[in-house]
């Protein structure tokens, strides 16, 4: 375990030591959930009920799905350059290199939606403190998931990439519409609505916008619990055991 925690701490600082010196790339890729939150976000007032406590959990769920699921770019610029190759000849843990490098995915995450709450708080936002929390630890364990389903994404398309771009340009943002990030599905025809109900992230919306309410405990919130507990089971198994096969 001590071994374990030393190279999980190694690899995170490996990964974030360049985001931590270079903190302009992030400032970037807050530019459009800020684009939604402001302009977006400014459309829907009124036209929902309570917009903003219905809104910002949604691009918070956004920013949870882009984020660690373009972590897998890099893993795949790695294994095009060489250097995750030799990364695998040291002795480093190789679940530890797994979970250092969706940790410093989740610490990005976190430190961007505490910036979108508090962005959110002048435009009437009214946060509830256990919701936030506890749709902030929601979000970080179903993030894990993601990022390590999108280190093997991108394990699986190397070295052209055409597997990972494929489903993180062409299927990511068709499942972020059905899910009723942006809008309602309510009010869709039957099949959107039936579509949206096979989707996991609708699940994983649901509860978000049920915790910023203030409704702790609710079936929403142990579905969408549930959802982000066998996504991050299922994405450290696969990722792990892709790693112990090598890559």
């Amino acid at each position: 375990m001590t071994t374990f925690l030393r190279d999980t701490v190694t690899v995170f600082r490996r990964e974030f030591t360049p985001a931590w010196r270079e903190p302009v790339g992030l400032m970037f890729e807050m530019g459009q959930p800020l684009l939604f939150l402001f302009l977006f976000g400014a459309l829907l007032d009124g036209a929902v009920g309570a917009s903003w406590q219905w809104f910002v959990p949604g691009i918070l769920v956004m920013m949870c799905l882009t984020g660690p699921m373009a972590a897998g770019y890099h893993v795949l610029m790695e294994l095009v350059g060489g250097s995750m190759e030799r990364m695998m000849v040291t002795p480093l843990d190789r679940t530890a290199m797994l979970v250092g490098r969706t940790m410093k995915e989740m610490a990005v995450l976190f430190a961007q939606a505490v910036l979108i709450i508090v962005l959110a708080l002048p435009l009437g936002f009214e946060p509830h403190l256990a919701g936030v929390v506890a749709g902030l630890a929601l979000l970080i364990v179903f993030g894990v998931g993601l990022g390590a389903l999108s280190f093997v994404l991108a394990v699986k398309s190397a070295p052209d990439g055409t597997l990972f771009y494929t489903v993180t340009q062409v299927l990511l943002f068709p499942m972020l519409l059905l899910s009723g990030v942006l809008l309602p599905l309510d009010s869709g025809p039957d099949w959107l609505r039936v579509a949206g109900g096979l989707n996991p992230i609708t699940y994983i919306v649901d509860a978000e916008r049920a915790l910023f309410s203030g409704q702790v405990l609710g079936l929403p919130v142990l579905y969408g619990a549930a959802t982000a507990v066998a996504v991050a089971a299922l994405g450290l198994f696969l990722g792990n055991r892709t790693l112990r096969r090598g890559v």
